[in-house]
């Protein structure tokens, strides 16, 4: 019975996470678009880098690859979704979305580490760059990171990813945007430092969403409570279901990117009768669906039963 209330609470998750199957699909399309186009133009940026001797444009591929391991990890997350749980693997293999976001974040900040180095020896010998190139391969950058952007355009108010993605790749055009000003200005004046200049701001730009990428990865990678999720909220949400006498051994985590667990011991009134408890335990799901909880466990105890867990 208990585990009944548990599969169903399931199913009725995926309907709230997936209202529309049609978006889910759409923005599959759009991300493997996406990872073509992006990671063709990282391949053109690179050659034309060292072609340009231009840091920016290294810098700016570095930028760039970093958008292509995110839109891979989104489709991962999308299909690891799917993927059944083994007698091994009970959980499926949803954890690997949050390590491969951790190692996506770890990689970005090697590159960013490497590109700064470089950034700065140019600062005190600026190197010849050839500008008009920089310029256009840059510009080819606005238009890939505006198209690529369009494509999420459709399903980027359906997923938390789809959204992240639309909005990184729109900060992306603008950031090509400033490496074709860069490249025209080098072009007329030789004034070769600005390309280190504009490398660095570049840098600094990456930094401050790797950081947060490596923050919110390494915190779910130690079960802690995701952004997303008050733990005050969600222990006075089950207090105030009818017939819920207290709420305590409350742990919430991750278990992928998109997806959210949550076990709980609850204290009943011990007047209700079992169907009743049943129906509570129920309702308690339901509420935590609508609170971004689809997996819940709630373990069942009576006020004369002291619970004997040492965290109790």
């Amino acid at each position: 019975m208990h585990q009944h209330s548990h599969d169903h609470g399931h199913s009725h998750g995926h309907g709230h996470s997936h209202q529309h199957a049609d978006p889910a699909n759409i923005a599959q399309g759009a991300f493997i678009a996406g990872i073509a186009l992006n990671g063709a133009y990282v391949i053109v940026q690179v050659i034309a880098g060292f072609m340009t001797n231009s840091v920016a444009l290294l810098s700016d591929a570095g930028h760039n690859l970093g958008d292509v391991a995110s839109l891979a990890l989104s489709l991962f997350a999308f299909r690891l979704a799917k993927v059944k749980p083994t007698q091994s693997f009970t959980y499926g293999y949803k954890k690997t979305t949050i390590l491969a976001a951790l190692t996506n974040a770890v990689v970005l900040l090697l590159t960013i580490g490497m590109l700064a180095y470089e950034s700065i020896t140019r600062l005190w010998h600026p190197e010849p760059v050839k500008g008009g190139m920089v310029a256009w391969v840059a510009g080819l950058g606005i238009v890939i990171n505006s198209v690529s952007a369009l494509l999420f355009f459709r399903s980027k108010d359906h997923d938390v990813n789809t959204k992240g993605a639309y909005l990184h790749l729109l900060t992306d055009a603008l950031v090509s945007l400033g490496v074709v000003i860069s490249g025209i200005i080098v072009y007329y004046t030789n004034w070769y430092i600005l390309d280190a200049i504009v490398s660095l701001v570049v840098l600094i730009v990456i930094l401050f969403g790797t950081w947060s990428l490596l923050k919110d990865s390494l915190r779910l990678s130690l079960d802690a409570v995701p952004p997303n999720v008050n733990t005050e909220k969600i222990s006075e949400l089950i207090k105030h279901v009818q017939g819920v006498e207290n709420v305590h051994h409350m742990h919430i985590w991750a278990m992928s990117t998109t997806e959210t667990a949550l076990t709980a011991h609850i204290v009943l009134n011990k007047e209700l009768p079992f169907d009743e408890k049943m129906k509570v335990v129920h309702k308690i799901k339901h509420e935590l669906l609508h609170h971004d909880i689809q997996h819940a466990t709630i373990e069942l105890e009576s006020a004369e039963v002291p619970c004997h867990d040492e965290e109790c």
